[in-house]
């Protein structure tokens, strides 16, 4: 593996460990567009195609809303179900169904589990706003750092997770197609438009 995707995968975790330190929802807001826009303009493993960092001028993010966060109770699957998808960087990707999570006003979505090594919780999605990537976004990717948090009862099993679409941000793919993405299944659309956080890249 690359040093470099080392280091940003570093400085993934540790943005989001700013932005759960926040004195504010809307400053870890801040604090994330700000980071993302610095590591896309600089680091070396920024997904901004080389010949065009240099006329980067910044992602394009939604005005961040309040009403858009949610403490989600997650219900735990009730069935073994497996989702497989081919990647660009690290091949054959394997999911397992962990339960799914239900956000007032806009539907339900599929949180699965990465099989891999160490594991982790991915929750993608898709939405039909023109001002979203086609491919679907990424709230939560705790193998890459992506985590605002949550809770979990170590007598009930219960676990809740900080869900706010504001923080939906784009897979790689969107900026560059040498990339290949787990993109959101059948479990994770949306029926309706969600105008926030990052929108659409003009390549």
């Amino acid at each position: 593996m690359s040093l470099t995707l080392l280091d940003w995968r570093r400085q993934v975790a540790a943005l989001y460990a700013r932005v759960r330190g926040a004195s504010s929802p809307a400053d870890g807001h801040a604090h994330w567009q700000t980071g993302r826009d610095e590591l896309f303009a600089q680091h070396p493993e920024s997904p901004i195609p080389i010949d065009r960092r240099a006329e980067f001028a910044g992602l394009s993010y939604a005005p961040y809303d309040p009403e858009l966060r949610f403490s989600c109770q997650l219900e735990a699957a009730k069935g073994r179900q497996h989702w497989q998808v081919m990647t660009g960087t690290d091949g054959l990707v394997s999911f397992e169904l962990a339960g799914a999570i239900a956000l007032p006003g806009y539907g339900s979505l599929a949180a699965w589990w990465l099989s891999g090594y160490g594991g982790g919780l991915f929750i993608p999605f898709s939405d039909p706003s023109p001002r979203s990537y086609g491919g679907g976004r990424y709230l939560i990717d705790t193998a890459k750092g992506a985590d605002l948090g949550g809770s979990f009862d170590r007598h009930s099993g219960s676990a809740s997770l900080v869900i706010d679409l504001n923080f939906a941000y784009n897979p790689s793919c969107a900026y560059d197609p040498r990339w290949a993405c787990p993109l959101a299944p059948a479990m994770n659309r949306l029926p309706v438009p969600v105008i926030a956080g990052e929108l659409t890249f003009n390549r």
